[in-house]
């Protein structure tokens, strides 16, 4: 298992708030705010960089303010959210290394890309605490996860040279033809898988799809040991995010990486509209979020 040196120790310590938990808001999504935004594919294709890049600093400063760091894409909201002073100096910033949506293999399988020329040195210049990368593994397959794992074990590398903290995140995904009840079945036992991958690869923070179940997220805590993980919301609704938050804290889980099932019926065109959801819906949900949160941290 691999241990975090002190400068991304620092990082981790950044991204976390006093009680030693993550609760980092998640805005790096760029196709999936695209149709939050608007309807119809003719006027999401009008809604630009830019526009996005302004949704995103709203976030930053009227929820993310509010929690330990923001995580956003290195196309729509940087340099601009440093350089804007958009981003509170309590704030830590953590950069999305993936590129919107994913390649497909002959046989099926998806296949991670990355945003062109954002290494390690790159998420520094750009003000980064740290990065995160995310990457889909199908764990029980193992000739679905040769391309990603090659990505995955040199971008570590390359963040571990750096010295600079970086987040691993994987998704698990149904294969053509996979009936969706034994998909549903199996999604405790590939988050296990996936995240063991992840850790052999020297994974040293985890964010990971809630995985299903109490013992599911206990067995993610006994071999992850000493490595921290967080668990992301998949854009579920508030409460029932809640619930999954509460089981995966009580069984070992380091806090929270989560976005949609704060902003989701916050954002708009309307920035002014925005800013008002995000102070009186999501703000409101993020206390209840810290609040499951706080009942589980400091641990002994």
């Amino acid at each position: 298992m691999s241990a975090m040196t002190t400068a991304e120790l620092r990082g981790y310590q950044q991204i976390c708030g006093d009680d030693g938990a993550m609760m980092v808001i998640a805005c790096d999504q760029r196709g999936g705010m695209r149709s939050l935004l608007a309807d119809a594919p003719e006027d999401q294709a009008k809604i630009t960089n830019d526009i996005l890049g302004l949704t995103k600093m709203d976030i930053a400063a009227y929820l993310a303010r509010h929690a330990t760091a923001v995580l956003v894409d290195p196309i729509c909201a940087v340099p601009g959210i440093v350089d804007q002073g958009v981003l509170h100096r309590s704030t830590a910033l953590l950069i999305g290394l993936d590129a919107s949506g994913w390649d497909t293999s002959p046989e099926g399988y998806r296949v991670s890309t990355l945003v062109p020329g954002i290494t390690a040195r790159k998420v520094r210049d750009l003000g980064g605490t740290g990065a995160k990368i995310m990457v889909y593994l199908r764990s029980d397959t193992a000739a679905a996860n040769t391309a990603n794992i090659d990505t995955l074990r040199r971008v570590i590398a390359d963040f571990a040279q750096e010295n600079l903290l970086l987040v691993v995140e994987f998704l698990t995904y149904a294969l053509p033809g996979e009936d969706k009840a034994a998909y549903a079945a199996k999604l405790p036992s590939l988050i296990e898988g996936g995240s063991r991958i992840c850790l052999d690869l020297g994974s040293k923070v985890l964010k990971i799809p809630y995985p299903g179940t109490a013992a599911a997220c206990a067995n993610v805590t006994a071999m992850s040991r000493d490595v921290p993980w967080a668990v992301l919301s998949a854009g579920v609704d508030h409460a029932t995010f809640l619930t999954q938050v509460e089981t995966a804290m009580a069984n070992g889980a380091s806090g929270v990486i989560a976005g949609r099932s704060l902003w989701k019926d916050c954002i708009s065109l309307d920035r002014a509209v925005t800013r008002q959801r995000l102070t009186d819906i999501a703000v409101p949900r993020l206390r209840e979020l810290q609040a499951v949160i706080a009942r589980h941290m400091p641990r002994a």
